[in-house]
């Protein structure tokens, strides 16, 4: 990272303060349903969260934090039985027509086949790094931990403390990396059946109304983005043996097993797709980026 980098890297992170959330978080305290007419729903004391889709709408959260880097773990258990056509969004996102954005999507599927889970990193506004894969579980018959770890150096897709995806920082060849903008983290629940299932010939039975999907111990060990402060992030995560995450990378087991989930469960990965980008692939496909 050249010496301009590392002066804007750190003017962004003067503007944040380390903030440790509990190990279950509060609903009523971290987010707030944003759409759906009621659709959403903050249940049993703040400890569970569930949108619901029909067809007149579906639903979404939003954290009340936007967060400059971080260990964000939520529990989601996935809408059940004939799913197909629907969408479970969650994602770390910035706004305006240059945002950063991380995402997990689980598009559903016929009742006995599996999920696709779809992963993308958007950099000033550009995404195009797709990868998705299969699960080695039912997440719809009880929840599971969906991760992502975002600090300088990488980005860290996990799912059970299981990494599925790295996506590193390639600023050195001239790839963005989001690590100015603070994103706040979003959930919905929608109707995509015009692309998710089968490129959208296989339409949502509206018969199985509505659909939910359920979330519950959400945490962020992450910086949060507060103007007023002048905390520098990265001083306070060097001091504290809790942020962790700041500097953390994988190491040599954790590699083998992103390795045997992307072997195993990969349907998709944008590195690969010569079609797709038959004027020349993206660049930090011809690195280590993609282990």
């Amino acid at each position: 990272m050249g010496s301009v980098s590392k002066l804007y890297l750190l003017v962004s992170l003067m503007a944040c303060s380390i903030v440790l959330a509990s190990a279950a978080g509060n609903f009523y305290r971290d987010m707030d349903i944003t759409w759906g007419d009621g659709r959403g729903k903050i249940l049993d004391n703040g400890q569970l969260l569930t949108l619901s889709l029909d067809k007149p709408s579906g639903s979404g959260f939003q954290s009340k934090n936007e967060y400059l880097f971080g260990k964000i773990d939520m529990q989601i258990k996935l809408v059940p039985g004939n799913s197909a056509g629907t969408v479970t969004a969650y994602y770390l996102s910035s706004q305006g027509p240059t945002h950063d954005e991380i995402d997990f999507e689980f598009l559903g599927n016929l009742s006995g086949d599996p999920y696709t889970l779809h992963t993308n990193v958007f950099s000033q506004g550009k995404g195009n790094r797709e990868q998705q894969f299969h699960l080695w579980f039912d997440p719809t018959a009880d929840f599971h931990t969906y991760s992502i770890l975002w600090n300088p150096q990488r980005i860290i897709f996990s799912v059970d403390g299981t990494p599925i995806r790295e996506f590193k920082n390639s600023e050195s060849i001239g790839v963005p990396f989001p690590k100015n903008q603070p994103m706040r983290i979003y959930s919905s629940l929608w109707n995509a059946d015009d692309w998710a299932t089968r490129g959208g010939l296989v339409k949502t039975d509206w018969s199985h109304a509505p659909f939910t999907a359920s979330y519950r111990n959400f945490n962020a060990n992450a910086c949060v983005a507060t103007p007023s402060t002048a905390s520098s992030c990265a001083a306070k995560s060097k001091a504290s043996g809790n942020n962790a995450w700041f500097s953390q990378e994988l190491d040599s087991t954790n590699q083998k097993r992103m390795r045997w989930v992307q072997k195993n469960y990969m349907i998709y990965n944008y590195c690969t797709d010569k079609k797709r980008f038959s004027q020349g692939m993206p660049p930090e496909c011809a690195t280590a980026n993609l282990s």
